[in-house]
C-alpha cells in the first residue's frame, strides 16, 4: 500500500494553466546572414518598406482591422504599437517622417501575442499581504506567485490574490481576463550585475501582471521566485530569490517590492549565487541577513551576509539522509518563524527521480542547529499527482502560517498547483531528532 500522510489535508482548489491569457511582446523577425551582402536592408526594413507602399486608405483599414480584432484582448493597445515603433531607432532611420497611422501600424508588425501559461503553472509562493483592509475576522489576505511557461518553455512570473480563513480553508480570488507586462523604468547594467526597475499601471488588477524576462541572463525563464516578507526593524519589504535561465547558465537574483506595482531586480554575487534555489530568513539573525542555499547541487547550507547582494561560504546543515532524499535536498521556500524555532520546507528526490516534500525544525537562535526533521515526507506525489510535463513532483516555493495551521502551496508534476495545510503541532510531532 503507497505510504500517505494522514496529518496533511488536500483541499479541492486546483490553479491550472490557461492558454486564454496572453501578453503583447515585441517581435523581432529572425534576420538573414548579412555577409551575403552587407548592403542589403534587414527584414525589418523590408516590413516597413511595405507598409510604407500602402496608400492611406489601406493603412487606415488595416489599422482598424488590426485594432478591432485585438483591443478587447490587451489594454492600451494603440499605445503600445505607438511605443513599440518608438523602440524600432534602426529600422525607421533611413525612412522619411511617418504619419501617425503607418507609426501604429509598423509597431503591431513587430509585435506577438504570447500565451505565457499554456504549458504550466506552478511552483507556487504565498505571503501575507501587507494590505490586510477587508478581510474578515480570522482571514488572512495572501499573495501567491507562480511560475508560468508558455511556447518555447520561457518562464515568467505571474500572480493570483486571495484569502484564507479562520479554519485554514483556502480561496483564491477571481482572475482579471487581461494580462500585461510591465514597463522598464530604469535599466542599470554592468560587467557582473544588471539591475532593473520595473513598473506596472495601478489600474491593472494583481492577477494582470506578468513579469517577463528582460535581460540577457533571464532571456529563457525567471523561475521559482521564493518570496517572503522581510521585516527590518518595522520596515517591511518583499524580496524574492528568482533563477534566471538564459539555455544555457543559471544565476540567482532577487526581486525587491513593497507593493507588487513597482520592482526592482538586481543580481546577487557570490559563490551560493551560481547555483539555484535560494531562500531568506524574513528577518537578520545576529544582525546579519540571514539564507538558506545548495551552492553544492546536493546539501543545505546556512550563509549569513552583511550584504543583501552577496553570498558565499556558509555552513552545511542538512544532508540527505533518508530514501526519499539521497539525490538531493533543496528548500522550498523561506523558513517560517514559530514558537519552537524556524520550521523550513524541504524537497527531496529519490528513487526514479521523484521529488517529495519533507520539513525541518532549525534552531531559532542558531539556525545552524538541526533540531528535527522529516524521516518521512509530509507530501508525496499522489497516484493521481503523477502525470505532468515532469511526472513524479510535488514541489513548493513558499509556504505560509495562519493561527496554528501551516498553509502549503504546491505544483503538480510541473504543470498546475494546489493547496494543503496541516497543523504545526502534528507536523512537529511527526519529526524526528
Amino acid at each position: 500500500m503507497p505510504y500517505r500522510n494522514s496529518i496533511l489535508k488536500r483541499q479541492d482548489l486546483y490553479l491550472r494553466p490557461n492558454p486564454a491569457r496572453v501578453v503583447v511582446r515585441p517581435f523581432k523577425p529572425a534576420t538573414e546572414p548579412r555577409d551575403l551582402n552587407p548592403t542589403d536592408k534587414t527584414r525589418a526594413n523590408h516590413i516597413v518598406d511595405r507598409v510604407l507602399g500602402l496608400d492611406a486608405a489601406a493603412v487606415a483599414k488595416e489599422l482598424a482591422e488590426t485594432i478591432e480584432n485585438f483591443e478587447g484582448r490587451h489594454r492600451n493597445l494603440v499605445e503600445l504599437f505607438e511605443a513599440r515603433a518608438n523602440d524600432m531607432e534602426d529600422a525607421l532611420a533611413e525612412h522619411q517622417t511617418f504619419t501617425k497611422d503607418q507609426c501604429k501600424l509598423i509597431g503591431a508588425y513587430f509585435m506577438l501575442e504570447y500565451s505565457f501559461e499554456s504549458a504550466a503553472l506552478f511552483n507556487p509562493s504565498i505571503v501575507a499581504n501587507i494590505d490586510q483592509s477587508g478581510a474578515e475576522p480570522g482571514t488572512l489576505r495572501f499573495i501567491l506567485s507562480l511560475r508560468a511557461v508558455g511556447e518555447g518553455h520561457i518562464s515568467s512570473l505571474t500572480f493570483r490574490s486571495g484569502s484564507i480563513a479562520e479554519d485554514g480553508i483556502v480561496s483564491v480570488d477571481p482572475q482579471a481576463a487581461l494580462a500585461s507586462i510591465p514597463k522598464v523604468a530604469a535599466r542599470i547594467a554592468g560587467a557582473a550585475s544588471d539591475e532593473v526597475e520595473l513598473a506596472f499601471c495601478p489600474l491593472e488588477d494583481i492577477s494582470e501582471r506578468v513579469i517577463f524576462p528582460v535581460t540577457d541572463a533571464q532571456s529563457n525563464g525567471i523561475e521559482d521566485a521564493r518570496f517572503v516578507v522581510f521585516d527590518d526593524d518595522g520596515k517591511k519589504t518583499y524580496y524574492a530569490t528568482f533563477t534566471a535561465y538564459n539555455g544555457r547558465s543559471i544565476r540567482s537574483e532577487m526581486l525587491a517590492t513593497q507593493d507588487f506595482l513597482t520592482f526592482r531586480m538586481s543580481t546577487l554575487a557570490g559563490a551560493a549565487a551560481l547555483n539555484k534555489g535560494m531562500a531568506m530568513f524574513p528577518k537578520r539573525i545576529d544582525g546579519r541577513y540571514a539564507m538558506i542555499a545548495r551552492q553544492d547541487n546536493e546539501n543545505l547550507y546556512l550563509i549569513l551576509s552583511d550584504d543583501l547582494h552577496s553570498w558565499s561560504g556558509g555552513v552545511a546543515i542538512l544532508k540527505p539522509l533518508y530514501p526519499w532524499e539521497f539525490v538531493q535536498i533543496g528548500n522550498c521556500g523561506s523558513p517560517i518563524e514559530i514558537d519552537e524555532g524556524w520550521l523550513m520546507l524541504t524537497h527531496g528526490v529519490g528513487p526514479v527521480r521523484k521529488y517529495s516534500i519533507g520539513a525541518v525544525l532549525l534552531d531559532k537562535s542558531d539556525p545552524s542547529r538541526v533540531l528535527a526533521r522529516s524521516r518521512e515526507p509530509l507530501i508525496r506525489p499522489e497516484p493521481a499527482e503523477r502525470e505532468g510535463y515532469v511526472p513524479n513532483v510535488v514541489y513548493t516555493c513558499g509556504a505560509i502560517r495562519h493561527f496554528e495551521q501551516i498553509i502549503i502551496p504546491y505544483a503538480v508534476s510541473d504543470t498546475f498547483s494546489r493547496f494543503a495545510t496541516v497543523g504545526i503541532s502534528d507536523l512537529l510531532k511527526s519529526l524526528q531528532s
